[in-house]
């Protein structure tokens, strides 16, 4: 009887660091099915990168309040589903916010005052979903406004890591995990039959796990200020900007999502940060299937209802 092994392989792939491990039989046919779910998340960065100017992201943004631009469905639908999400979240998360002048952000040390408010919120003019004109009929997307831009930081690493699994699922590897810079998703059982474990990194040392979750069949996405952020006045502001204000955002230093897929985990990590413990907690309990552990700044931890940590 064979023994199923573990195989690993690690690379950069859309500016990130992915990690594919699947458990197969033979190594030959371990390394060919990586290879091809790295075929599959190399074809959505050249759809989807703004870092190439020949994507149809990059052609949507180059036209914007100019014309709609025909783009391939799994674009549009990509862009629908991160709408729906915009709706959900009251606009939290939005997609559009690729508008923003990142020179007023420069969260390093050098970093000792906020914009004021009139420069925050005139950087964020051009942020709203609201105007992103999508035709299913013709297969286009148009923003509406000179300046607009979309981007899909905040959705794509995870929709990557979901279609990576489905293709080694369709070559018949039976247990894995792509790990998409942090958002990963998993499937099936390691070579001993136990569940996966992960850990979710402690937000005052991100090289240790202040938990460990099992996890089969499930992905998940941390979003948190605990790799960048600036400390003003003493108080520690977020790499993460609300998109309505133009500010950074504290009061959370992570939040992980726990469900079936990467793109929604992905997608839900940010706009909790932004929108606080307890409307980021009240919405997440409203969600079938979805489950939340946020750490606040002053390193209280709090859970969605569906969901018991052991520390």
């Amino acid at each position: 009887m064979k023994i199923s092994k573990s195989y690993r392989r690690i690379l950069k792939l859309m500016g990130n660091r992915f990690e594919f491990t699947v458990i197969a039989d033979e190594e030959a046919a371990a390394q060919k099915a990586i290879d091809l779910a790295i075929e599959e998340v190399s074809r959505i960065e050249v759809l989807f990168s703004t870092f190439k100017e020949t994507s149809q992201t990059s052609l949507i943004n180059q036209y914007a309040g100019i014309k709609p631009v025909k783009v391939d469905e799994e674009v549009i639908g990509l862009i629908q589903r991160a709408v729906k999400i915009s709706d959900i979240t009251q606009g939290a998360f939005d997609i559009t916010y690729g508008s923003i002048d990142k020179s007023l952000w420069n969260f390093d040390v050098n970093m000792t005052s906020l914009p004021d408010l009139e420069t925050a919120l005139q950087s964020v003019s051009l942020i709203n979903y609201k105007n992103i004109v999508i035709d299913s009929a013709h297969s286009t997307v148009m923003l509406k406004h000179r300046g607009m831009r979309i981007g899909f930081g905040g959705i794509g690493k995870g929709y990557a890591a979901d279609r990576a699994k489905q293709v080694l699922q369709k070559l018949g590897i039976k247990a894995g995990i792509v790990n998409a810079a942090g958002d990963l998703t998993t499937w099936g059982m390691q070579s001993d039959d136990k569940p996966w474990t992960i850990g979710i990194a402690d937000p005052n040392q991100s090289e240790l796990p202040f938990s460990l979750l099992n996890i089969s069949n499930m992905a998940i996405a941390t979003s948190g200020n605990y790799e960048k952020f600036a400390t003003i006045e003493g108080r520690k502001y977020s790499h993460t900007i609300d998109p309505k204000t133009g500010l950074p955002v504290s009061g959370i230093k992570s939040a992980t999502i726990i469900c079936p897929s990467a793109e929604l985990a992905d997608v839900l990590a940010t706009p909790v940060v932004v929108m606080g413990v307890n409307v980021g907690l009240n919405l997440i309990n409203q969600l079938q299937h979805v489950a939340c552990i946020i750490v606040d700044d002053d390193d209280r931890l709090y859970t969605s209802r569906n969901i018991n940590v052991k520390q």
